[in-house]
């Protein structure tokens, strides 16, 4: 049993730290087996030599995203809680106070959230084509609509281009009611929903109106060439190979193409092989195109969709086992 007590200079911070009810420091003594009280200022850890050292670390970590105006939130302190275990928080201070991506219609700034995601922005900044593959939760369609947005404002592109295949995840398309514009906007919606967030409905619909924003299933691809643009292929484990070569070789002259997809969730029909599977593997030595895996640690939705991940893993892997 051993015990270290350091102290914390701004009273903001120390409030910040241990959240509402103490929720963040609960966190973290759950998490180390240690306990943890404040007084006066001072913050005094207790426990296993080598968990209060760690405990010490996660602490003096979060005082610097604070010092460096972040907020605090379970997603954050769980991931630097996860960077000490593994012996990676040297890591952090490339990600704390980041550059932002681009600033949401509410005003909030869009900055990588874990390493993973950081390296993913990094990679279409720096490539042509980017293909991210990495589970739900992750921020795939996300950043890259951020950074689409980004390029947009700069006037380094002209159009921002979103689409996704519309498979049928278990629903049939044509019961769905409408015109094919209107039975496939249920597969588009989580494009709009970012579009949305990041330049307000209003922007996105006059944009959308002049022909500088399109959001179209993948079909509408046929025949094109894409010049001065910012295309997004959303959901592309829902591809044939005919379908992402067809989308790849859209490319023109200006444009910059992202690929997103989560390989275990295809919903294409038994026997068919996914597009995004196949172009990882042709692809990969291509000069100017990135592949960037994400995993589980790059959720940073709720953190129930990161235990769901892993236990669909770990199932996967006893299948293929057996």
């Amino acid at each position: 049993m051993t015990e270290q007590s350091f102290s914390i200079d701004r009273m903001e911070h120390a409030l910040s730290l241990f959240g509402s009810f103490d929720e963040n420091i609960k966190l973290i003594e759950k998490e180390f087996s240690v306990a943890i009280v404040s007084r006066a200022g001072e913050i005094k850890i207790k426990g296993d030599e080598e968990n209060v050292d760690k405990a010490k670390r996660v602490i003096n970590n979060l005082l610097d995203l604070l010092n460096k105006g972040e907020t605090l939130n379970e997603q954050n302190i769980r991931y630097v809680i996860s960077l000490v275990k593994e012996g990676n928080d040297d890591k952090l201070t490339s990600l704390s106070g980041g550059d932002c991506i681009c600033i949401s219609a509410k005003g909030k700034p869009i900055k990588a959230k874990t390493l993973g995601q950081k390296k993913y922005v990094e990679a279409i900044r720096d490539n042509t084509v980017v293909i991210g593959v990495g589970p739900a939760g992750t921020g795939k369609t996300y950043l890259a609509v951020a950074l689409a947005v980004s390029a947009f404002r700069a006037k380094q592109v002209n159009r921002i281009i979103l689409t996704r295949p519309a498979v049928e995840a278990g629903e049939k398309l044509g019961f769905l009611p409408g015109d094919l514009q209107q039975k496939v906007d249920p597969y588009l919606r989580p494009l709009y929903d970012a579009l949305f967030d990041m330049l307000g409905a209003e922007s996105f619909q006059r944009y959308q109106e002049r022909g500088n924003i399109e959001v179209a299933p993948l079909a509408y691809m046929r025949g094109r060439t894409l010049d001065d643009s910012f295309i997004i292929l959303d959901e592309a484990q829902n591809t044939t190979p005919e379908q992402m070569k067809m989308f790849l070789t859209r490319l023109g002259f200006g444009s910059k193409i992202v690929v997103t997809g989560d390989i275990t969730q295809i919903d294409l029909p038994d026997g068919k092989k996914s597009g995004l599977v196949e172009v990882i593997k042709i692809l990969k030595n291509v000069d100017d195109i990135k592949t960037v895996k994400f995993s589980d640690k790059d959720v940073v939705r709720h953190k129930l969709v990161q235990d769901i991940i892993k236990a669909y893993d770990k199932y996967e892997e006893a299948k293929k086992k057996k």
